[in-house]
């Protein structure tokens, strides 16, 4: 009996006729398929990834707390014990969490990335709280050791000395700092230095007062002997015109690429790059008494500098965090009002990460 064309025969062991085009429809779907299913794994990949990093975070910050110290059964071992607890706890969660998956998803294809959505935001709101910026503070200083104790000692300085600071005073120079705003926003940012520390160091060199002192100090910050290199710098970016000093614009990028000069040169120490641009090239700089004592931060070099104006970075951050709280708040709080300590701290000093 002839076929009928474009038919087959179905019974025990055959199969149905396919439409035809079947083929290419399946394959135009699997990618509309695949794409859901990627996008969907890595949305729910990257919310339990933000989840575990605030735990590990909380975790070790509260055990570098509880177990602050360095003898070896109460601190270090109880530390380490901690640290294989919270590995195991991690590897029980992931294992938990895959067990009780694949039946979220058999209820409803979405369940799972909700779910993970929802833990993430739960830890996004712990990690804005006050207890986690604890938690991180303490695991910070576990990490950063002696220089992060250091930046925590010398942020305290700063803080206290806007404390003793007179706000009258500080608010007037943040008045007289208006008309020069412009100038040091445009230096800081052609130079990548921070904007609220150029306002600071324009702060402590003329209060905004920009004059010629007897010490060779010319303009707005004060700019005696700036390195050959960054005046012809500053010189080719202003299409080979001569320096004026006494124009606010040219003396704030002058002292911008300075202030980055001497950052890099101290490796980007806050401390350090400060200090080094009080004291300029004389003698060599501070690079040259630091090799030369075998100083190594601006804890150990304070002692060789006692003819020299230490507290020269400790000024120009007091009035650096002065104009980020004007920026912030549009008003300068005192210190030691309420909870204005723990507010000012979480806005942080410029140039440094708050201490939270």
């Amino acid at each position: 009996m002839a076929k009928q064309a474009g038919r087959k025969k179905t019974g025990p062991g055959k199969t149905a006729a396919r439409p035809k085009g079947f083929k290419k429809r399946v394959l135009a779907m699997l990618p509309k398929v695949f794409g859901r299913c990627f996008w969907g794994l890595a949305v729910e990949a990257a919310a339990w990834g933000a989840v575990a990093w605030v735990a590990v975070i909380a975790a070790l910050g509260r055990a570098a707390e509880r177990f602050a110290g360095v003898d070896l059964w109460s601190s270090l071992v109880p530390f380490a014990g901690a640290v294989l607890a919270l590995a195991l706890a991690l590897f029980l969660s992931s294992r938990f969490w895959l067990k009780i998956r694949k039946p979220l998803s058999a209820k409803a294809r979405p369940l799972p990335v909700l779910a993970a959505l929802a833990a993430a935001a739960g830890a996004g709101w712990f990690a804005a709280g006050e207890a986690f910026q604890q938690d991180l503070a303490a695991l910070r200083g576990l990490v950063g050791g002696a220089r992060e104790a250091e930046r925590a000692t010398l942020s305290h300085q700063v803080y206290a000395a806007y404390r003793r600071a007179d706000l009258a005073q500080m608010q007037l120079m943040v008045e007289r700092a208006k008309p020069y705003e412009a100038a040091i926003q445009e230096a800081a940012k052609r130079y990548g230095v921070d904007e609220a520390v150029m306002m600071g160091l324009g702060a402590a060199e003329s209060s905004f007062l920009p004059r010629d002192s007897k010490d060779g100090g010319r303009g707005l910050f004060q700019i005696t002997a700036p390195p050959k290199a960054v005046v012809e710098q500053v010189g080719r970016q202003l299409g080979g015109k001569p320096l004026d000093w006494r124009n606010p614009r040219h003396n704030a990028l002058l002292a911008a690429a300075t202030w980055r000069h001497y950052l890099r040169e101290m490796k980007e120490d806050l401390f350090l790059g400060l200090l080094a641009y009080n004291i300029g090239p004389k003698n060599g700089g501070l690079l040259s008494v630091m090799r030369q004592y075998g100083a190594q931060d601006f804890a150990t070099i304070q002692p060789y500098l006692q003819n020299l104006p230490r507290d020269y970075p400790i000024r120009v951050l007091t009035a650096a965090l002065a104009f980020r709280l004007w920026k912030v708040e549009g008003r300068l709080p005192r210190y030691e009002e309420g909870d204005n300590a723990r507010r000012i701290q979480a806005i942080g000093i410029p140039g440094l990460a708050g201490l939270g």
